[in-house]
């Protein structure tokens, strides 16, 4: 008995040494020469300008630049559920950047997920999504890398992921589960516009890895794309017809928003979000914008008539009414004189002000957005042009600011209380400070 469980146990030795060989083989990835520092290709300016273009598109600096650092130094920590990762130095430094990444090299990065030496990239960098982009747009945003921003050297630090999920030749199977590498392929069945918004949408803008929800292995969960998801103590609201908003998004609304940063009835783009829009998308052409409107559009579906969007509106403000309750009155109160001089206008003349019924941030599952916008207002650099609002992080405590997203919860819509909203308050401020 004792010599048939040893002969077992060999032969499942065997299989698992003999499995493994199989896959290491299977992930391996040779390495790519350095490229050579007196051997860089020359880039037209239309080239370098499209890369210029496509970097805003992905928002690339946004990830790679430590807030006050030198752009696209790396170090920007991204906090994954795993552990933190550490956005590269992009720059065109040799040692510490990728200066001697040629143009295959950067491509297999962008297309593939795996860097220079051959290691398999962490999925922290969107590849899933970069994948779908043309090599004529890869080969530009490495021709404005290469040329127009300053190398830097900087290490950046090592990635905090714990044993074994630090061992990056597990990507390889990640990637055979989950990834779909590619390029983007046109619907025949729809518009040049609508082709174009699915091309930076799913690939260089990367949309659905904040607007998606992802599973328990950190991979988006492509049954609910852009289903809404939380991010960095904010939650980034559907991009369908499940969007909580009264008044449904239309190709028109995605339009200006990511041109100016508001609209008339969803409000600003703060947080996240706001350098998305200002340090990215809007610098791309009229017809990208047009044309990313067209495709989001689309997924929301049809939108409302005009008489159905003022019934959405006044259905906002009459939804609810507060039930007396200390906390609403209180709410109520501070309200009354810390918020409707500004939000007093039920109507959609003034865009960057909209009564706070009618965009998502009151009809969330969770009240984060409500609450972070609260605490820490909006600043020049976020929203819309000229428009500011204070934050009340030194005003308020956690208990009035607390108050004043239960009273509006209650008189805005018909939706159920968010629960433990002291709790939540106390939370998103805590991580604010740290």
């Amino acid at each position: 008995m004792l010599r048939k469980a040893l002969i077992t146990l060999a032969g499942l030795a065997v299989v698992g040494i003999g499995g493994f060989a199989a896959f290491a083989a299977f992930a391996y990835r040779p390495e790519i020469a350095p490229s050579k520092a007196d051997n860089m290709p020359m880039f037209s300016a239309e080239v370098v300008e499209q890369g210029r273009l496509m970097a805003a598109a992905g928002f690339c600096a946004e990830c790679h630049t430590v807030p006050g650092g030198a752009p696209y130094a790396g170090g920007y920590g991204m906090e994954t559920g795993f552990g933190t990762l550490y956005a590269t130095n992009i720059t065109p430094d040799r040692e510490t950047g990728i200066g001697a990444y040629s143009e295959a090299a950067f491509a297999r990065a962008m297309h593939q997920g795996v860097d220079r030496e051959g290691r398999h990239l962490f999925p922290a960098f969107p590849y899933d999504h970069f994948t779908l982009m043309s090599d004529a747009d890869v080969r530009a945003i490495y021709a404005y890398l290469m040329t127009e921003v300053k190398p830097v050297r900087h290490t950046v630090p090592e990635n905090g992921l714990p044993f074994p999920l630090n061992l990056r030749i597990w990507q390889a199977g990640w990637k055979l589960l989950f990834v779909d590498l590619g390029r983007f392929e046109p619907d025949p069945d729809k518009s040049d516009a609508w082709n174009r918004g699915a091309y930076l949408v799913e690939g260089a803008s990367h949309c659905g890895a904040c607007h998606t929800p992802r599973n328990l292995l950190g991979a988006e969960n492509r049954s609910q794309d852009f289903a809404g998801a939380e991010i960095d103590q904010w939650i980034a609201p559907a991009l369908t017809a499940d969007n909580p908003a009264s008044i449904r998004w239309t190709a028109d609304d995605f339009t200006a928003y990511l041109k100016t940063g508001v609209t008339r009835d969803h409000g600003v783009a703060a947080g996240p979000m706001a350098p998305v829009v200002h340090a990215g998308l809007r610098e791309l052409p009229d017809s990208d914008l047009d044309a990313i409107g067209v495709y989001l559009g689309d997924r929301v579906g049809t939108p409302q008539s005009e008489a159905e969007a003022e019934a959405a509106i006044t259905a906002s403000l009459t939804a609810g009414k507060p039930d007396g309750g200390y906390r609403l009155e209180q709410g109520e109160r501070l309200y009354a004189s810390a918020c409707a001089a500004c939000h007093y206008n039920a109507t959609r003349i003034a865009p960057g002000r909209p009564d706070l019924g009618i965009n998502s941030a009151t009809r969330l599952e969770a009240p984060d957005n409500l609450v972070q916008v609260i605490l820490n207002g909006v600043g020049n650099h976020e929203g819309m042009d000229g428009v500011v609002m204070p934050g009340f992080r030194q005003a308020l405590s956690d208990q009035q600011i607390a108050a004043i997203a239960a009273y509006l919860r209650a008189s805005r819509t018909d939706y159920a209380a968010w629960p433990d909203l002291v709790a939540t308050v106390s939370r998103i401020r805590g991580a604010d400070d740290h």
